[in-house]
């Protein structure tokens, strides 16, 4: 079974720190673009970040740069964000999703990507 599944969310106060995990299975990560995106109440979900397949370039949103990280781990099968300085803006719920080859111009775009995991939950909060 084809699948993407999200860990790591939770509640943390602002300046707080965490680190997401996507972990795949029945396909394997890195011949995939994969992206994280977010989605806050009432809002569209929005692109945070993406990591190509192979080269492994990275594309951050404005929003996040120089506080989240993308990597990959390709022997887990698995990508993470590490989030630093969250601040409450960042709370949303958390997507990650694999998709074709991406350039800068289209990473963000949420309709190149068909593989999605169930989400999960970051609140910042004090």
């Amino acid at each position: 079974q084809v699948q993407l599944v999200e860990s790591g969310g939770g509640l943390v106060q602002p300046g707080g720190s965490l680190r997401l995990s996507c972990a795949a299975s029945g396909f394997t990560l890195d011949y995939y673009a994969i992206g994280w995106f977010h989605q806050a109440p009432g809002k569209e979900r929005e692109g945070v970040s993406c990591i190509k397949g192979r080269a492994g370039s990275t594309y951050y949103a404005d929003s996040v740069k120089g506080r989240f990280t993308i990597s990959r781990d390709n022997a887990k099968n698995t990508v993470y964000l590490q989030m630093n300085d969250l601040k409450p803006e960042d709370t949303a719920v958390y997507y990650c999703a694999a998709g074709p080859p991406v350039s800068e111009n289209t990473w963000y775009l949420r309709g190149l990507y068909r593989i999605w995991g169930q989400g999960t939950q970051v609140t910042v909060s004090s």
